[in-house]
């Protein structure tokens, strides 16, 4: 079997889609396989211990989310030694793909999830909605999903104008209506931030009784972004693993939010636009008593200060 620190330190960056799957077909060598599904997804699977996390993710994302250009599975097979089962996509796809769903069939047929103790399914907006519509090839998996859409079938969701391209996709095939496909999975975390209406209105329409909802204030598109640069996705899916992830635990981890600046600094410059000085005050006052804030965190304290004690006056 090969190290596992060939895999993680390989440097991929700078490549374009075919010669990236090239060197991660190199990388991964005999402790996997990298298989393209057509000419926009390939598959690439490494085996480690037996607990196997499938992720869809896009090229286009992979130097946003990783300093070397590796797929985000690549990080749990680091830290904790999982299996990993990445389904890459060169562009955002949805995965609506007649290849794609024979692969999953292939996997069904052959019994390949059968084989691993643990299964979670894991995407994030376009790809959030593949890991729940894909899930239900694994019964019994955990589904983590960030601002995922339910569909974007028109006769369902008309009101999301936000993937027109996509409106004569079909979503009513295999694997069609995510929130269905996710009736046999064991438990399904969803995260959104509620002030996205239309992310919120995706999220309604999981509302399942082993789906858990919960609110990502504030995080708006970048849930992905912040989330990974706060450190919490590998401890959301540790804490799913060992059936210890609730409402309760995942607010512990969302307090973390407090010290990280790709969450406060967004914050602040929403206060300072809607200029709500008096909050801002107390925003910036206690970012800068944390030691989390800068020269903006001052100099937007001395310019609310100003203002509210020109109206005062």
């Amino acid at each position: 079997m090969q190290d596992k620190s060939d895999i993680t330190s390989a440097d991929l960056t700078g490549r374009d889609w075919q010669d990236w799957l090239d060197h991660a077909e190199t990388v991964i060598g005999d402790d996997g396989y990298m298989q393209p599904l057509g000419n926009k997804h390939a598959a690439l699977f490494c085996e480690r211990k037996p607990v196997l996390l499938v992720t869809f993710e896009s090229f286009d994302r992979l130097e946003v989310l990783s300093e070397r250009a590796h797929p985000f599975g690549w990080t749990m097979l680091e830290a904790l030694g999982w299996s990993h089962l990445c389904l890459l996509s060169n562009g955002d796809t949805w995965f609506r793909d007649a290849r794609v769903y024979g692969f999953f069939d292939r996997l069904i047929d052959d019994g390949f999830f059968d084989e691993f103790e643990q299964v979670i399914f894991y995407g994030a907006g376009p790809r959030g909605y593949a890991a729940a519509a894909f899930s239900v090839a694994a019964p019994g998996a955990k589904v983590l999903m960030l601002r995922p859409q339910a569909t974007l079938d028109p006769r369902m969701a008309e009101w999301d104008d936000r993937y027109l391209a996509m409106r004569r996709t079909s979503f009513t095939d295999r694997y069609g209506y995510a929130p269905d496909m996710l009736d046999a999975a064991a438990h399904a975390v969803l995260l959104y931030d509620p002030e996205i209406e239309l992310d919120a209105m995706h999220s309604a329409l999981f509302n399942r009784s082993n789906v858990l909802r919960f609110r990502t204030r504030h995080l708006g598109y970048s849930i992905e972004e912040t989330l990974s640069q706060m450190g919490l996705l590998p401890r959301i899916l540790a804490q799913m693993s060992a059936d210890k992830l609730n409402c309760q635990s995942l607010a512990r981890l969302w307090r973390k939010r407090r010290e990280e600046q790709g969450y406060l600094f967004p914050l602040l410059r929403r206060l300072v636009n809607e200029q709500r000085d008096g909050l801002t005050v107390l925003f910036c006052t206690n970012a800068l008593a944390r030691k989390r804030g800068g020269p903006r965190y001052r100099n937007a304290l001395s310019r609310a200060q100003a203002r509210l004690a020109e109206r005062d006056g």
